[in-house]
């Protein structure tokens, strides 16, 4: 299997195709309102790509206070290791940036691949853009 290339850098660096995927990810396949997922965030971000064989497959996103954010992977990459490698890469940055912990809002689906990181649920289930999400939390002092 093609090694997975992680790229990071600003939204004016990887904006075009960090939001072609999330486009195709939460707006079409999702159903998530396009006025939702913009939510002007975006430049005060470090962002990341995940390719192989040179084609953009996923990206996530590493907010200022720690949180992990518009992390989506195309489907047809689902369960090739790219969600895995964005989270690690998103994760260490955090870490270099001096985070003592990360957060997200993970949609429930998606608990055990963010579990099998680390991470711990916290509270209840809430809907976001009318999908169900909990919050969860990484602590990078352990």
């Amino acid at each position: 299997m093609p090694e997975v290339v992680i790229e990071q850098g600003s939204w004016e660096q990887l904006g075009e195709a960090a939001g072609d995927i999330r486009y195709r990810v939460f707006v079409i396949e999702q159903q998530v309102p396009i006025e939702e997922e913009w939510d002007g965030l975006d430049p005060d971000c470090l962002h990341f790509l995940a390719s192989q064989d040179e084609r953009v497959l996923g990206t996530a996103r590493l907010l200022p206070d720690g949180h992990i954010g518009r992390v989506a992977v195309l489907a047809e990459a689902r369960g090739l290791g790219v969600g895995v490698a964005l989270m690690r890469a998103t994760i260490e940055a955090a870490r270099q940036r001096g985070h003592s912990s990360v957060e997200l809002a993970a949609q429930t689906h998606a608990l055990g691949f963010y579990e099998a990181l680390g991470f711990r649920a916290e509270g209840d289930i809430f809907l976001d853009a009318g999908i169900p999400h909990r919050n969860m939390t990484l602590s990078l002092n352990d």
